[in-house]
């Protein structure tokens, strides 16, 4: 028995959380072949998807980039059983969506159907959007139970009618959040069949966390309070709220900003640090393998990702770049924006702002040192320059 993982990309290093799933199987003995709709795109490969052995199979991202192989797999298509309902089922999606992506989906379904081999007998996809499109349109064509692990932007951003159908179709799906969970089963016929299954982390995969970190106060120039911020550079990750948010700081508080991970809105999050006058204070390191991630969780004194519902419905599901600053007992500032109080207590394993209120006000100084020791659990060393929200915090932003 062999299960088809279907993905979009492969490997990509924004989703540690698949692979680390993926690999968790494999060592349970469940033999996997990972289906990808895209060529990878990051220069650098996690350690993690490295251990994989699972095989990957590309399908053509763009149809005309494989015509011969699109027409043998249409011509195979054409001869199934489940050719009916599969046409039905998309022309019935076309109507609703007619765009060349659905187009892509499936034709890209088509060649998975085509090509699966014979061994295989069940389908299961990452994300509800287009990976489960082509998930459902294969396993109409093949006759194939499929099955789906929702997570966050595919949940939010989906439109109601394509989600309903697919919950309609799938034999069972979980999802990493209690917020997404709510969404899909009042839209599923049979709420019953999603469950709610949290990431996990591999600790076997990180070092333990550092036995104490610097007492660093913002008052000295040459060793600087090192904030971190691990995550793509899209609207979703409220980094240019974070600027303004840096901006009105004291000039003689010192500290430095590292920003890890990729994103079309790199540029712009340069461009407006540069105007803020921030550029000297921040590096900007690009997307990065997790061994070099973790490394940076281990120096900083405080993790900060500003969540926030994007303009589209995009947000965020259960950041697990938290989940992994917290493994390294890095102190963690966020917001209650998508599902993040479900992961962090506030005042408790982390502080939280109001989403909406994306200015993180009240970032001071700590009047009593001993304030240090109010957060509990995973916040083993809160910088006493950043404990925000806390009692006996003189505020200087907000």
């Amino acid at each position: 028995m062999t299960i088809a993982v279907i993905v979009k990309g492969w490997p990509r290093l924004s989703e540690t959380f698949i692979a680390q799933e993926i690999l968790g199987l494999e060592r349970r003995g469940l033999r996997q072949l990972i289906v990808s709709l895209r060529q990878p795109t990051d220069k650098a490969v996690h350690e993690l998807n490295r251990r994989v052995t699972a095989p990957v199979t590309y399908l053509p991202e763009y149809l005309h980039d494989a015509p011969a192989r699109l027409l043998r797999a249409l011509a195979a298509a054409r001869r199934r059983p489940g050719w009916t309902a599969a046409r039905a089922a998309w022309l019935a999606d076309l109507r609703r969506d007619p765009s060349r992506n659905r187009v892509r989906r499936f034709g890209q379904a088509c060649v998975l159907a085509a090509e699966l081999p014979a061994d295989v007998t069940w389908l299961h996809t990452h994300f509800l959007h287009t990976p489960a499109s082509v998930a459902r349109y294969a396993a109409l064509l093949t006759g194939l139970p499929w099955s789906f692990s929702a997570h966050a932007k595919d949940i939010w951003t989906s439109p109601d009618w394509d989600l309903r159908d697919k919950l309609a179709e799938a034999r069972w799906g979980v999802t990493c959040t209690a917020l997404g969970l709510a969404r899909l089963r009042a839209l599923a016929p049979e709420p019953e069949r999603v469950n709610l299954l949290y990431h996990g982390l591999d600790f076997s995969r990180f070092p333990d966390p550092p036995e104490a970190r610097p007492a660093r106060d913002g008052s000295d120039s040459a060793d600087p309070v090192r904030l971190l911020s691990v995550g793509r550079a899209v609207e979703k990750k409220g980094f240019d709220l974070l600027l303004d948010a840096l901006a009105r700081l004291p000039a003689g508080l010192h500290w430095r900003w590292t920003h890890i991970g990729g994103g079309d809105r790199l540029p712009a999050l340069k461009a407006q640090a540069a105007a803020l006058g921030l550029e000297g204070r921040i590096d900007w390191q690009g997307a990065k393998a997790q061994d070099a991630v973790i490394a940076q969780y281990r120096r900083a004194d405080l993790f900060v990702l500003p969540c926030r519902t994007a303009r589209d419905g995009d947000r965020d599901g259960l950041p697990n770049v938290l989940m992994e600053a917290q493994s390294q007992g890095l102190a963690c500032l966020s917001t209650r924006a998508a599902a993040v109080a479900e992961l962090i207590e506030d005042g408790v394993t982390g502080t939280l702002v109001c989403k909406g209120r994306m200015k993180f006000p009240r970032i001071g100084r700590v009047k009593n040192p001993q304030m240090v020791g109010v957060f509990k659990g995973c916040c083993l060393g809160w910088p006493p320059f950043l404990l925000v929200g806390a009692p006996d915090v003189v505020p200087v932003v907000g």
